[in-house]
C-alpha cells in the first residue's frame, strides 16, 4: 500500500475490509482470487487499486461494494457489516449511497442518454428525476446529447453518461472498474479529469480499479495487488 498524502485526511472511515479472502472452484481445484486483504478508506479519499490483469482487482472491488461476498472475512460500508446482509439488503444500500462506473459502460442500448441517467432516480421514486438527470448530463458536458441512444455516442461520451448516471443520486462512494480501459488517450485524459473533479468538488469517496500507473499517481492512496495479495 502506498499513501501519497496529498491531502491531510482526518475524516471518518467509510469502508473497512478485514481479512477478506475469496476462493472459487475451477477444473484445476480451488483457486484463491483474493487472499487475506485488510484495508480501510476515509470519507472523501481518492483510492486506486492497482495491479496487472488477473491480480484480483475487480473481485476485490466487487466485494468492497457488496456486489459479491467473500469466502472469509468481513466488509463494513457506512458502519454496516454488509457481508452479513442478504442480497436485498445489500442492494438497498447500493441503490441509495453507492455509484458504479464500469469499463463496458453498462448503458441500456434502447434508452436515450437522459433515460439512462434518470433510471436510478426513478427506481428510488424521485419526482424530480428528469431535472436532476438533465443537470447531471450538463455537468459532464453532454447537454446537447440527451436524446442520443448509446450507439450514437462515442466511447468517451458513453462513459460520461455512465458517470452522470452514477453521480445523479449523489452517492457517498463511487466505485469505478477500469473506467478508461476501452477509451483512447484523449478520452482517457478527459474521463480522468472528470473523476478527479467529482472527488474534489463533491467530496465523494472514489475507488478506481486500474492498471494505469499515471492514474494511480494522482490518487491519495494506492493499494497494489499481486496474485491476490496486497503488496506492502
Amino acid at each position: 500500500m502506498t499513501s501519497h498524502n496529498k491531502r491531510f485526511l482526518m475524516n471518518k472511515t467509510i469502508l473497512e475490509v478485514s481479512n477478506v479472502t475469496k476462493n472459487v472452484s475451477s477444473p484445476e481445484g480451488e483457486l484463491t482470487i483474493v487472499n487475506d486483504i485488510s484495508l480501510s478508506l476515509e470519507e472523501g479519499v481518492f483510492a486506486s487499486i492497482l495491479g496487472p490483469s488477473g491480480s484480483g482487482k475487480t473481485t476485490l472491488l466487487a466485494i468492497m461494494a457488496g456486489l459479491d461476498l467473500p469466502s472469509r472475512g468481513s466488509v463494513k460500508l457506512f458502519d454496516k457489516e454488509i457481508t452479513n446482509l442478504n442480497e436485498d439488503k445489500r442492494a438497498q444500500i447500493r441503490s441509495k449511497d453507492v455509484g458504479f462506473v464500469f469499463q463496458s459502460f453498462h448503458l441500456l442500448p434502447r434508452l436515450s442518454a437522459l433515460d439512462n441517467v434518470m433510471m436510478p432516480l426513478e427506481i428510488l421514486g424521485a419526482k424530480d428525476a428528469k431535472e436532476r438527470a438533465l443537470k447531471a448530463l450538463d455537468e459532464v458536458g453532454l447537454s446537447k446529447r440527451t436524446g442520443h441512444v448509446p450507439h450514437q455516442l462515442s466511447g468517451g461520451e458513453k462513459q460520461r453518461v455512465a458517470i452522470a448516471r452514477a453521480m445523479v443520486k449523489n452517492p457517498s462512494i463511487l466505485f469505478a472498474d477500469e473506467p478508461t480501459g476501452n477509451l483512447d488517450q484523449s478520452s482517457t485524459d478527459n474521463i480522468l479529469e472528470l473523476l478527479l473533479g467529482i472527488n474534489q468538488q463533491t467530496k465523494t469517496t472514489l475507488v478506481v480499479v486500474t492498471h494505469d500507473h499515471s492514474l494511480a499517481e494522482r490518487s491519495d492512496v494506492v493499494f497494489e495487488l499481486q496474485e491476490g495479495k496486497l503488496k506492502c
